[in-house]
């Protein structure tokens, strides 16, 4: 058999771990008593909603004080513009409201700790009436009081060999497969290319979304992620012609040469049916061996029966 190149589909295949598309671990900018926390495990979030409340004390004399001087700055304010204060006064009262304003606002933002996303709460960490200390929980390495996840799309982070660098870019579709549902296909879809080349493995990484709309698929699973790059050739052999050496993991093939069988070290690739690629070892033009090989030596003599 005369080997030449033949057209194949670039298909890529990756086994990755899926991680939410987003994660957040919620908290307060500074420690102080838990009031009551509005979600449990499990339970599903709209962005903006309540899922926990801090202790309102401080926040109760932050917002009396913001009205006191609001009351202040508007009477002040009045006054200015019939030129009845001088603009020392008028500026000083400014200043005051506009920080016991800001100094609310931060107050009421770590208060009331909402959902900044739709999604499901993954943790709970504390309980009603609890002090939050903030030390970083041990599960997840950073202070948290809830953890919140969005699964109806999730993420996987797959390292490409670089010699595919030119052929990959964002939007390009993926086909996502999970063990767990062989009949089933999700749609993914690159969304970003990180920028640099491992110098180590020589992959760059690829962050591909995942549609999850129903909700099969959960982090921590792993899923096969298939790229199809196109057309492309490649050279390849029936899979009978190839030899496993006993033992070891070398591919041999028996190349004609002359009427004398050669012994070949092949790398092989991927598999098409019955045919599997040969990256290297062989060149298009050389003949090669498929029936009765397995009964040759290397450098024995052969006749070729056309």
């Amino acid at each position: 058999m005369v080997l030449k190149q033949e057209q194949v589909n670039q298909n890529i295949d990756y086994t990755a771990t899926l991680i939410p598309f987003e994660e957040v671990h919620l908290a307060p900018a500074s420690p102080g008593r838990i009031e009551k926390i509005n979600v449990e495990i499990s339970d599903n979030v709209t962005k903006g909603q309540i899922v926990a409340l801090m202790d309102r004390t401080n926040l109760e004399t932050a917002r009396l004080n913001m009205m006191k001087l609001e009351t202040d700055y508007k009477r002040l304010d009045t006054l200015k513009k019939t030129k009845s204060i001088a603009d020392q006064q008028y500026d000083q009262i400014k200043s005051a409201y506009e920080i016991a304003k800001n100094s609310y606002q931060f107050l009421l933002d770590n208060t009331q700790l909402k959902a900044p996303f739709s999604g499901v709460v993954s943790g709970k960490y504390f309980e009603d009436g609890e002090i939050y200390s903030g030390t970083p929980v041990s599960s997840v390495g950073k202070p948290a009081i809830i953890s919140i996840v969005q699964i109806n799309q999730l993420k996987a982070l797959v390292g490409i060999s670089s010699n595919y660098f030119p052929l990959i870019n964002v939007g390009m579709k993926a086909n996502i497969k999970s063990e767990l549902y062989p009949d089933m296909k999700f749609d993914g879809q690159i969304i970003k290319i990180y920028p640099t080349v491992d110098n180590v493995t020589k992959t760059f990484i690829l962050e591909v979304v995942i549609q999850n709309a129903n909700l099969k698929l959960r982090p921590g699973m792993f899923a096969k992620i298939q790229l199809n790059l196109g057309k492309g050739s490649a050279i390849l052999v029936p899979s009978i012609a190839l030899i496993k050496q006993t033992g070891t993991n070398d591919i041999y093939l028996f190349v004609n040469k002359n009427n004398v069988a050669i012994k070949t070290l092949v790398k092989t690739g991927k598999m098409f049916d019955d045919k599997i690629e040969i990256l290297e070892g062989v060149n298009e033009g050389d003949e090669i061996i498929v029936v009765g090989q397995n009964k040759l030596e290397n450098q024995t003599p052969i006749s070729v029966i056309k």
